[in-house]
């Protein structure tokens, strides 16, 4: 008798669903964050996250006037003796003070909302 209806349980099956499931959440995470600063235009894609412990990312994408995609990818990553900031293809440099203000009230806000929004996502 074939026991091939029964699905395969390995750990490699137990750890492609906990990556999937980590990704559907931060997937989630970014969209929400996105939409702290205010509405999104129609046609523009917004994302604001936390990727690991040491590294923020804000990400846009819209159509330009011409009908040409634009995308812009800022990395934020928090090391101890500063931010270092990275957009696009350029090198990292250290933030001044009013965009490490601006940030900081980012984060903040991210943190107090984000994870209670996700906690009833989860559990709807």
């Amino acid at each position: 008798m074939s026991m091939n209806f029964l699905p395969k349980f390995s750990p490699r099956n137990d750890q492609r669903r906990q990556v999937e499931a980590y990704n559907t959440i931060l997937h989630k995470a970014a969209k929400l964050g996105g939409q702290l600063f205010g509405s999104i235009p129609k046609g523009h894609r917004r994302e604001f996250f936390c990727l690991d412990e040491h590294t923020w990312v804000w990400h846009e994408e819209w159509i330009d006037a011409n009908g040409q995609r634009q995308v812009v990818t800022t990395q934020y990553h928090v090391r101890p003796d500063g931010i270092l900031k990275s957009q696009g293809d350029q090198v990292y440099r250290r933030i001044g003070e009013a965009e490490l203000y601006n940030l900081y009230q980012a984060v903040e806000l991210y943190e107090e909302t984000i994870p209670p929004a996700l906690e009833r996502l989860v559990h709807v």
